[in-house]
């Protein structure tokens, strides 16, 4: 996938983050399609989008796989 992939799985992530259980379902979805260097990306911008959501972080067990 290319950079556009990682910029919609963010607008996506954002977008459910009302539901922890829907963020989950997204983010086990997002983890299928990147590209191994984009989940690092990603791990960094769960840990900073998180930190003002704690619901949210127990979705990061999906990403410390």
């Amino acid at each position: 996938m290319t950079r556009p992939m990682f910029a919609y799985t963010k607008k996506i992530l954002e977008s459910v983050s009302f539901d922890p259980k829907l963020f989950s379902k997204e983010l086990i979805k997002a983890m299928k399609q990147l590209l191994p260097y984009e989940i690092e990306q990603l791990k960094d911008w769960l840990l900073n989008f998180t930190k003002e959501k704690p619901e949210l972080r127990k979705c990061l067990i999906y990403v410390n796989q």
